[in-house]
């Protein structure tokens, strides 16, 4: 089985594109819908990029890879995201 680390190890790659931490924000899950902190997230770091799965059902819900000059983040495994102001 693959190691994993906590959705925090997320907080470096995103604050390049958040002014905020994004992993105190709380998201839902596209999958089985379950709301919970970003940090809760289970991230994988032994691929191209990270993989941030679903605590609940291990579905993908966000991707982050630094390609250099480029930073390609997807969301797609998410319905929502809640940020405080």
């Amino acid at each position: 089985m693959t190691h994993h680390l906590d959705g925090n190890v997320l907080a470096g790659a995103l604050s390049e594109v958040f002014t905020t931490d994004v992993t105190a924000a709380r998201a839902r899950c596209g999958g089985c819908g379950r709301m919970s902190p970003i940090a809760e997230a289970m991230v994988y770091t032994d691929a191209p990029g990270l993989v941030a799965r679903c605590a609940g059902c291990d579905q993908v819900l966000a991707t982050v890879v630094d390609a250099g000059d480029r930073l390609i983040l997807s969301l797609a495994g998410l319905s929502a995201i809640e940020l405080r102001r």
